[in-house]
Formats: structure tokens, C-alpha cells, sequence
């Protein structure tokens, strides 16, 4: 099974996949919390995980409540600094969800942190790659040269007909693959390393409406210090 959803305050897209009678979500968001918990009792599933692409900075994330709620465990990158997360996930990591397997991908660079997950020809990649753009890189540690190698030296040696499901997206488009991206993605599509951080650099982006509020409270799963797990 598998969903996507979207929370159109930060245009975030959430995934819900499940195999069997257990499930997942990717980017979940605090808001939209009653309508995952009403999705996972019509389909009668146990949400076992929930999977941070990163610590984001425009939202709040619902891990740390679903895990109160539903007995879930959340997981991160350990470079992100989230130490209330259950586990702290590293490249080539695997998470098990009934029979499937999901791969984890390191590709920061909008992060130091941020990831990227596999499960069969779909890969969810965060805010690394956008479709028809990428992450930006002017804060929370980010690295348009790291972001360039991440995006064109592991998730562009995907095959081609791998669909991209990102983070976010602000004009309605759902989905992608990585052969479109590398064919026609503006910000990649024919750019060296160098014109991708000269372009990066010039972005010259507002800062984040939510991110004094959000990058803290994301390092906590969303949750107050007292509901985290302790040691």
C-alpha cells in the first residue's frame, strides 16, 4: 500500500507505505496527525516507523506524537543532532517493514543530515532533490557543493525510470524520475559543479517563516523534552 499526502501550509508531501498490516510514514507533520491516525485504523495498520528526511525547518514533525500515540519508533540521520529519535540512521542503513526493504541513502548537503530512502523503484528524497529544483543550501549547515555531489553521484546513479517523490513541491506536481531530472532539472540539467554553487549562491531566499521554532522542536521529534525517550 502507499499514499501520498500533502500539508499545504509548507506544501510538505508525507508517504505512507505498508506491507501486510504494518506501515510507515516519511515527513510526517504535526498538523495533519488525526488524518494519518484515521488512515492507519481504515486499514486496519500498526505503525511501526516513522523516517525523517532531515530536520526540516518549515514545519513540525508528528513523529515524537505518533510514537506516544501509536507505540511507533522514529528514526533520523544521526548527523542531524535529533537525539529523542529511536534510531539513528546511517548510509546504507536498512529499515524492515513486513517483507520490503528500505534503503537508506545519505545526501546532504541541504543538511548535513538530510536522506534519502529507497523501496523498490521509487525513491523519496526529501528536500535533496526537488522536482525541477533541489534544496536550497544558505543554512542549517548546508553545502551546495555536497548537495551537487549528492544528487549527481548517488541519486543520479539510480536507473532513469526510478520515480522521485520529494519533499515538497509549491506548483501541484506529484511525482518525477530520476531520468527527467538529470535530462531537464534546471539547477543540474548541463551545470558543472561550480556553476550549480555560483547558482546556489545567488538564490538570495527569505528565511524561513517557521525555522526558530521548528529546527528546535524537530531535534526533539516534534515533542516536549519530557515525552522523549530518555538514555
Amino acid at each position: 500500500m502507499f499514499r501520498q499526502l500533502f500539508e499545504p501550509d509548507s506544501s510538505t508531501y508525507t508517504y505512507l507505505l505498508a506491507d501486510g498490516a504494518e506501515a510507515l510514514l516519511i515527513d510526517p507533520v504535526i498538523s495533519e496527525i488525526d488524518i494519518y491516525l484515521a488512515l492507519l485504523a481504515e486499514h486496519d495498520l500498526k505503525l511501526s516507523w516513522t523516517l525523517e528526511t532531515h530536520v526540516h525547518a518549515d514545519h513540525i514533525t508528528a513523529g515524537g506524537e505518533l510514537r506516544h500515540r501509536t507505540g511507533s519508533r522514529s528514526a533520523v540521520a544521526a548527523l542531524c543532532g535529533a537525539s529523542a529519535a529511536d534510531r539513528q540512521l546511517a548510509d546504507g542503513d536498512i529499515i524492515e517493514l513486513g517483507n520490503e526493504r528500505i534503503q537508506v541513502i545519505a545526501t546532504p548537503g541541504h543538511t548535513p543530515g538530510s536522506l534519502s530512502f529507497l523501496c523498490r523503484d521509487r525513491v523519496f528524497t526529501g528536500d535533496a532533490l526537488l522536482i525541477n529544483g533541489c534544496g536550497r543550501t544558505d543554512f542549517q549547515g548546508g553545502d551546495a557543493g555536497t548537495l551537487y555531489d549528492s544528487i549527481t553521484g548517488r541519486l543520479f546513479s539510480l536507473p532513469d525510470d526510478t520515480l522521485v517523490y520529494p519533499g515538497h513541491d509549491y506548483q501541484g506536481r506529484r511525482v518525477s524520475c530520476i531520468g527527467q531530472e538529470k535530462a531537464i532539472n534546471p539547477r543540474l540539467a548541463g551545470q558543472s559543479r561550480q556553476d550549480f554553487i555560483a547558482l546556489m549562491a545567488a538564490l538570495n531566499l527569505p528565511k524561513p517563516r517557521l525555522i526558530d521554532i521548528a529546527v528546535p522542536a524537530n531535534r526533539r521529534c516534534g515533542v516536549d523534552d519530557a515525552t522523549a525517550p530518555q538514555g
